[in-house]
């Protein structure tokens, strides 16, 4: 495998996609593209207000556009949201890049989004009824990020990947 191939980070709000996807892109020297911000600066918000301004519907299908426009362009690591593994669209364009799954607990996951005002009333368990079939599915990689830290997890994709680690001088 090579480090041409796009790199999509799937998983639950709170698994740290955004943090191991950047240092996966750092390591392999793609750029990096994350759901938030992608929102941010072509919709004008984060998820939370365009859910109780447009629907979910519409954040849904904006999060999925995300996962499809970064697919079509130059391989990059992509920090895809959740909900975009519902899309059939999504998990067919999947099939062309590197799939990593990063996961905990409910109770890890819940603790890390705890503070955050990104979705206050987060409930993993309902999320995961629904999502885990599909992150099943189309994961290449899974990495319990209870257990394993953003570095162990990059590392575990660059080997995955047939890449060298980082050096750590």
């Amino acid at each position: 495998m090579s480090k041409n191939k796009p790199v999509v980070m799937i998983g639950l709000m709170g698994s740290g996609k955004t943090t191991s996807g950047r240092l996966i892109a750092e390591a392999l020297g793609l750029p990096f593209t994350d759901s938030d911000q992608y929102l941010e600066e072509r919709h004008g918000g984060t998820s939370a207000p365009i859910a109780a301004k447009e629907g979910k519907e519409a954040l849904h299908r904006y999060e999925a556009e995300h996962v499809l426009d970064g697919l079509a362009g130059e391989p990059k690591v992509i920090a895809a949201a959740a909900s975009t593994v519902e899309s059939p669209q999504v998990r067919e364009a999947l099939r062309a890049a590197f799939v990593v799954w990063v996961d905990a607990a409910d109770e890890v996951l819940a603790e890390r989004m705890r503070t955050s005002t990104h979705r206050p009333e987060y409930a993993p368990a309902a999320m995961r009824a629904r999502r885990e079939p599909y992150f099943r599915a189309v994961a290449d990689l899974v990495c319990d990020v209870g257990v394993m830290s953003p570095e162990q997890v990059r590392d575990a994709v660059l080997r995955k990947m047939g890449l060298p680690e980082v050096d750590r001088d």
